[in-house]
């Protein structure tokens, strides 16, 4: 796109949209958002990103590429799955634990873990795939 109003404030929608996909993702069991919502967030502020910049410029946001991504949360989506058969709880059962941090217990679960991987996952597999659209429709 070759507005000028669009390229200077992408960065800036880009910048919301992540932080926002970030909130989403941690208030996740809690009440309504989670991985899947919060993904879907982050890859259309990719999304919005490529399209005011080009591809190449979320490729080198991204850092690594979008199907490791989605890789890396598969694995940590089934570890946080697995970790209750260690534990001797059936499949995918919450486990919490609560460590203190400057004072303050923090709870923590696998559920969240969960949560983080099906984040990455829906992050990795729908960025790769609006990345190779847009590269389609640069040719």
């Amino acid at each position: 796109m070759k507005s000028l109003i669009f390229r200077t404030s992408a960065p800036y929608l880009t910048a919301l949209m992540l932080l926002f996909s970030v909130f989403v993702l941690l208030r996740g069991h809690n009440e309504p958002g989670g991985g899947f919502i919060g993904g879907l967030i982050a890859a259309s502020a990719f999304a919005i990103y490529g399209i005011a910049s080009g591809v190449a410029a979320v490729r080198r946001a991204l850092v690594f590429r979008a199907l490791s991504i989605a890789g890396a949360g598969l694995f940590i989506a089934t570890l946080a799955g697995l970790l209750s058969i260690v534990f001797g709880a059936p499949f995918m059962t919450g486990l919490w634990v609560y460590p203190s941090l400057f004072g303050v217990e923090v709870p923590l679960s696998s559920v969240l873990f969960f949560d983080v991987g099906v984040y990455l996952v829906v992050v990795g597999a729908f960025t790769g795939i609006l990345l190779s659209l847009e590269e389609g429709e640069a040719e």
